[in-house]
């Protein structure tokens, strides 16, 4: 905390900011910007950036892209134009802009998570996405269940579950729920090495096999029959379904990610 914050003449953040960018994150994810990539990538590297950006980011069309030559781009003229539209974008673009960013310096992430927490930003990277995140702990879980996982199927569910979740301008909870308890559904397919067995089902073997406390798997149990009964997550839409909502799919998300971790360390 810095002097001025102990002694109350400026306000210390108590709540992580989640629609809005502080002006002070803004220029620190500037800084990274031009230190891990602008100034890192060679002549060939910023120049594919660059027409990467101006095509597949801004959807530009390329004779708008400042060339000093058929192969190299007028570095100042484009960073003046980038610097100029990142400063005067919307919150949500700038996370937009970073995410794509970050892709060409896997240093980026890890650096730009520490600024992000440091600036009580609610999102951090996660899998090379910005997800909305309540507490370091849950990020952790995450990350953990995708990254040391071995069974590559429920990899595949989480990321999913987590890409649907993670997408600002058209998030899928519902389906975003689905992907986060299929990914325990075939974690325990695999462990108990029976494709047509149900999660509930497998739960009770995996008790006997593995020893999991029998109330940690009721309240398991009570999750995916949250999400498999009538009306619930994985049926139709129908008019006595289950809504659902960020809060949902985050919790599913979290507390799926985390079992996975549970059951595979059990294993």
């Amino acid at each position: 905390m810095k002097f001025s914050e102990r002694i109350g003449k400026t306000p210390v953040k108590v709540e992580l900011e989640r629609e809005g960018l502080s002006a002070d994150l803004r220029n620190t994810l500037w800084t990274l910007t031009l230190e891990l990539v602008l100034k890192y990538l060679d002549d060939y590297e910023l120049t594919t950036y660059y027409r990467n950006l101006w095509i597949s980011f801004y959807k530009k069309p390329i004779d708008n892209l400042p060339m000093q030559n058929s192969s190299e781009v007028r570095r100042s003229d484009v960073k003046r134009k980038v610097r100029e539209w990142f400063f005067n974008a919307e919150w949500y673009e700038v996370f937009d802009f970073i995410e794509f960013t970050a892709a060409y310096n896997d240093a980026f992430y890890e650096i730009c998570n520490g600024f992000l927490k440091k600036e009580m930003s609610a999102y951090r990277f996660i899998d090379g996405q910005l997800t909305e995140v309540s507490s370091e702990v849950e990020m952790e879980a995450i990350e953990t269940a995708i990254n040391d996982n071995p069974y590559q199927a429920v990899k595949i569910h989480l990321k999913t579950a987590l890409e649907l979740f993670s997408d600002r301008k058209n998030p899928d909870y519902r389906n975003s729920i689905k992907e986060s308890i299929s990914a325990v559904e075939s974690l325990a397919k695999m462990i108990l090495n029976d494709e047509k067995t149900t999660l509930g089902k497998a739960l009770k073997k995996i008790e006997e096999k593995h020893q999991i406390p029998s109330g940690l798997k009721a309240a398991f149990s009570s999750l995916y029959g949250y999400t498999s009964e009538e009306g619930g997550i994985r049926h139709s839409l129908l008019e006595n379904s289950v809504t659902v909502g960020l809060e949902e799919a985050r919790f599913m998300l979290v507390a799926c990610s985390a079992f996975v971790n549970y059951l595979i360390d059990k294993k």
